[in-house]
């Protein structure tokens, strides 16, 4: 991103200044789950691509690398209909997946694939910002979670929250694989008047959450908040072209490598101040697809 793509997008947010209202907003918000849900039942396991370009963004999905060689265990959170899941578990033969979803139609589209076999994959449905995943996964036991386009989907005040789950399964050296939209993206600067709910977060026509990332927001959540290393924390350009409609312009990802650290008291002093709710207290494609709507 130069300086005149950055002037350009930032003067083309600040003519958005109108908001949803607050009714709207947080009947958006406490429906996530419920417009996704809605969403695959409109899709089914039709929308999204398979991702088989995450081995070429993440060595540690790669056969041969040293996770690979410990018999490593895998969460996937927000695994939708199961994109990563199968090209993942077709390279690396000696890998055990967890996988959830908090929309149960796109949980059962996962364990309706030919290929599910509980012996390798495990799917279940869980909202991550307030239903534990210590209840299904062992503690400290995960060494990779793929968050790849599912924080994007959660409410900017619950993500801290979300983290917090993540770092109680995570192995101590167990390293999170983020990849999710960023600010300027095209995806943000296409939405009209109407749309927003506050800086950097959107709603489609569908009623699903959108929100940009920038760096520094993954930091405070992953560092700040989570007690994690920060291993690699940037962006990703990619240029979409589309000669029938007229495209051409970047898509602009946030990609990040966190690393829990060796001695788990250092996430549980980082983590103090931030708490999970239980149930009880609350009543992806290559990302290249465009969902503005």
């Amino acid at each position: 991103m130069n300086d005149a793509f950055v002037a350009r997008a930032q003067e083309t947010l600040a003519k958005d200044t109108s908001v949803v209202p607050e009714f709207w907003q947080n009947k958006y918000k406490t429906e996530a789950s419920v417009n996704w849900d809605k969403f695959y039942n409109r899709h089914t396991t039709n929308f999204f691509k398979d991702r088989h370009w995450t081995d070429r963004e993440f060595e540690e999905l790669r056969p041969g690398h040293t996770f690979s060689e410990q018999n490593p265990v895998l969460l996937e959170i927000g695994c939708g209909v199961g994109n990563f899941i199968w090209p993942v578990l077709e390279r690396n033969p000696n890998l055990k997946v967890f996988a959830c979803d908090f929309s149960p139609r796109a949980v059962g589209f996962v364990k309706a694939h030919e290929a599910y076999s509980e012996d390798r994959c495990h799917a279940f449905v869980c909202d991550i910002t307030k239903d534990r995943l210590s209840d299904t996964i062992p503690p400290h036991s995960v060494d990779i979670v793929s968050a790849i386009f599912v924080f994007s989907a959660l409410p900017p005040e619950k993500q801290a929250q979300a983290v917090k789950n993540i770092t109680e399964i995570l192995k101590p050296g167990g390293r999170v694989l983020f990849r999710d939209y960023a600010m300027y993206d095209l995806a943000q600067l296409r939405f009209k008047p109407g749309h927003k709910l506050e800086d950097n977060l959107y709603v489609r026509q569908d009623g699903t959450l959108s929100y940009y990332f920038t760096v520094e927001r993954l930091r405070e959540l992953f560092v700040q908040h989570g007690g994690m290393v920060e291993q690699e924390n940037g962006y990703t350009v990619k240029r979409l072209v589309n000669v029938k409609k007229n495209i051409d312009s970047e898509r602009i990802f946030a990609q990040a490598k966190f690393q829990a650290p060796i001695d788990s008291s250092a996430i549980d002093e980082a983590m103090a101040g931030t708490r999970l709710l239980d149930t009880s207290d609350a009543a992806q494609s290559d990302g290249m697809a465009m969902r503005t709507d």
